[in-house]
Formats: structure tokens, C-alpha cells, sequence
């Protein structure tokens, strides 16, 4: 088995401040009053989600370079591309200018995955 490098106080930290986060919003779901206990259920909910999101992350991408190395995937590139798109068509006249830049910003990311992963092939 390889051995990995150890995680940096940096991903800890990060780490750390979502459990935190879980924490705080689960204890406050059940002490707050309705509509600041509901607004904290929700807010625990989204750091449980990004908690596990930046695990697998991390355990996926070992080492330094996270950023560069997601950006460099066109798989989750296209992905979001797709969601973008997805969310662009079938959203009201309002809210679709914030979709549109969401899809071309999206489109911008695949082409530069795909570009950055075709100049290191050759």
C-alpha cells in the first residue's frame, strides 16, 4: 500500500469547522425558537453536506494541488456544465441571467479541463 502524505492543518482546519458547524446547527434545530431553529437545521444540514463532500475530496486528491487538480477533470467539468444547463432550461425568466452565467462559466471550465488534459497527453 502507498504511503500517503499526511493532511495539512489547512484540509483540518477546514475539516474541523464543518464538524463545528454541524454540531452548532444540529444543537440549535432543537434549542432555538421555529424560525431561527429551522434556519440552523438547515445551516447544519449544508456543512453535514460539504463535510462530506471535503472528505472524499481530500481522500480522493492526496497532497497539495486540490484546486488544480479538480480543476484539470473534465468529467466533473462537464458534470457541472450539464447541471448548469439543466438548471438554465428549466428555470423562470428571473432568475435565468444567473443561470446563464453559471453555464458559460461552466463551459469555460470544461473547455479548460479538456484542453489542459489533451496538452499533457502529448
Amino acid at each position: 500500500m502507498e504511503s500517503r502524505p499526511p493532511w495539512s492543518g489547512r484540509r483540518r482546519r477546514t475539516l474541523g469547522v464543518l464538524a463545528a458547524g454541524v454540531v452548532a446547527g444540529g444543537l440549535g434545530a432543537f434549542v432555538l425558537p421555529a424560525e431561527y431553529g429551522v434556519t440552523a437545521g438547515i445551516v447544519g444540514a449544508l456543512c453535514a453536506f460539504l463535510l462530506a463532500v471535503a472528505v472524499i475530496v481530500f481522500v480522493v486528491v492526496p497532497g497539495p494541488g486540490t484546486a488544480g487538480t479538480l480543476a484539470r477533470m473534465p468529467p466533473l467539468a462537464g458534470a457541472a456544465l450539464v447541471v448548469a444547463v439543466l438548471l438554465l432550461l428549466s428555470t423562470s425568466a428571473e432568475l435565468r441571467w444567473v443561470w446563464s452565467l453559471a453555464a458559460v462559466a461552466a463551459g469555460c471550465w470544461t473547455a479548460y479541463a479538456v484542453w489542459q488534459t489533451r496538452r499533457s497527453e502529448e
